[in-house]
């Protein structure tokens, strides 16, 4: 079992993205750790940090439940963009860890699927 992303537009062709469980726990991770802070150490996480406690457009990706939830809207696709631009502009896609190589990979494919919400005006689905 797994978590799939992927837009609410009902065409099984538009991109989509999946993880195992626990590989979207490490991403989010990841990308919790590029913005300044520790995922478990946040509410619902672990810790008791609460999520108002910080500054990212990432929040709607970090703090969502695994697969259920609500879906995002195209606004917070949208708004979530640039920051994940800048998050792979930072990053070596040559970078010798594999783990590091595939949350780049990871986050080119997310823009891809922010994006497509976006210009289709649908929202973004976790299931």
């Amino acid at each position: 079992m797994g978590l799939m992303l992927f837009p609410g537009d009902d065409d099984v062709a538009s991109p989509d993205i999946s993880w195992s469980y626990t590989g979207f726990n490490m991403f989010r991770a990841w990308l919790a750790q590029a913005e300044g802070f520790t995922l478990a150490e946040m509410d619902g996480f672990g810790g008791d940090r609460r999520w108002c406690s910080v500054s990212t457009t990432l929040v709607p990706l970090l703090n969502h439940p695994d697969d259920d939830g609500p879906d995002l809207a195209p606004a917070q696709c949208a708004a979530m963009s640039p920051r994940l631009e800048a998050i792979l502009d930072q990053r070596q896609p040559d970078d010798s860890d594999p783990v590091v190589r595939r949350h780049i990979e990871d986050v080119s494919q997310l823009i891809t699927l922010l994006r497509f919400c976006v210009d289709k005006d649908v929202e973004l689905i976790f299931g």
